[in-house]
Formats: C-alpha cells, sequence, structure tokens
C-alpha cells in the first residue's frame, strides 16, 4: 500500500499503540514526538535558541532540555508555549516532510504521528488521516497510570482541539476502549495490516 498516512487524536488514547501495529505490518512509521526529542538534543541549534530565550534553568547540568520543567512552565503560560512550538514545530515539520518526500520517490506508504496535526494544519500533506479515540474516563485512567496529575491532564487537553473534532475531520476513526486485538480488526477492516 502506497498511501501517505497521518496518525492524530487525543492524549492517551493510542496513538503509540497504533503506530506499533502499522509498524509491525511493515509500515515504516515516523513519530513527530520522537523528532521534537532530536531536534532539542545538545548538539541541536534548537536547543541553543531555547536557552537564549528561556533561560538556563531549563537546561539539565548535563547539557539536555529539562523536558519536564519546560512542559510545566509553558502549559502553564500560552504566549511561552507558542514561543517554543515557533522554535520546534518548522523543524519537525521538515523533517517529517523529508520522510513523505522519499516515501512518495520510492512509490511507498509510510504513517507520520502527529498528535498537533489540525491544530497546526499538516493534513493536505497525507492521502488519509486516522484519528485514534476513546472515552474521557478511559482516557483519563491511562493517563493516571503515566502518573500525570489532573491539572498536567487539563492543560495538555487544553492545548489541543477536542476529539469530536479530530474525529469529524479524520478519513477514519480508529476507537481504542477495548484490547488490542479490537484495534487490530480495525486497521484490517481499513485494508491496513493482514
Amino acid at each position: 500500500m502506497n498511501k501517505i498516512l497521518g496518525l492524530t487524536g487525543g492524549v492517551g488514547m493510542g496513538k503509540s499503540t497504533v503506530a506499533r501495529l502499522l509498524g509491525k505490518a511493515g509500515w515504516p512509521v515516523v513519530d513527530s514526538d520522537d523528532l521534537a526529542r532530536d531536534v532539542v538534543r545538545p548538539d541541536q541549534p534548537a536547543l541553543e535558541e531555547i536557552r537564549r530565550i528561556f533561560g538556563d534553568e531549563f537546561i539539565q547540568t548535563d547539557g539536555r532540555l529539562d523536558r519536564a520543567k519546560m512542559a510545566e512552565h509553558v502549559f502553564k503560560d500560552s504566549s511561552a508555549r507558542e514561543c517554543l512550538e515557533g522554535i520546534i514545530h518548522p523543524r519537525v515539520r521538515e523533517s517529517w516532510q523529508e520522510s513523505i518526500a522519499g516515501w512518495r520517490k520510492a512509490r511507498q506508504g509510510g504513517v507520520v504521528v502527529i498528535p498537533l496535526l489540525f491544530e497546526v494544519g499538516v493534513e493536505s500533506n497525507f492521502d488519509a488521516v486516522l484519528c485514534v479515540a476513546c472515552t474521557a474516563e478511559t482516557q483519563m485512567a491511562r493517563l493516571r497510570e503515566r502518573g500525570w496529575g489532573d491539572t498536567q491532564v487539563r492543560q495538555r487537553m487544553e492545548a489541543q482541539i477536542g476529539i469530536e473534532t479530530k474525529m469529524d475531520r479524520s478519513d477514519h476513526v480508529l476507537w481504542n476502549e477495548g484490547e488490542i486485538e479490537a484495534l487490530e480488526v480495525q486497521l484490517r477492516q481499513l485494508g491496513l495490516v493482514d
């Protein structure tokens, strides 16, 4: 299959699980969260830009970004979040767009996981958009299992458009309430896995 798929969904709804299943089925997968971690490595210009704008207190003694401290800061201050996104998002976008260009040149498919796909307006890059969704109760339970408090969850959810909107704007919705086998069945029905 040579489709280029965008994969999105709410925080804690199962994007990583779906990406793993697609990867296991042979799809090349690029995760924008992984790319975002790469662009702020100590040897990358983005980290120096972050240091210059936000200050040394967000850089750990080993030279790496203090991701937890930065997240706490930017999710309390929308202008700080927009500034950080302005540093990271263009670099991340350039990287996954290079992957897409390579896939298209090779006439093969691929999947790009982008939690904020609709928020940053990149849906036109994809042949189809998949949205992973679940109930708010299941989402909250999963995020609590990660050790997130209610404030962290609320801040991250407020930074994204609602899941109903994401579902409406997507080409396909994968409902992730049950076991992993239920996701596999849905992916098979879409012809994405054997």
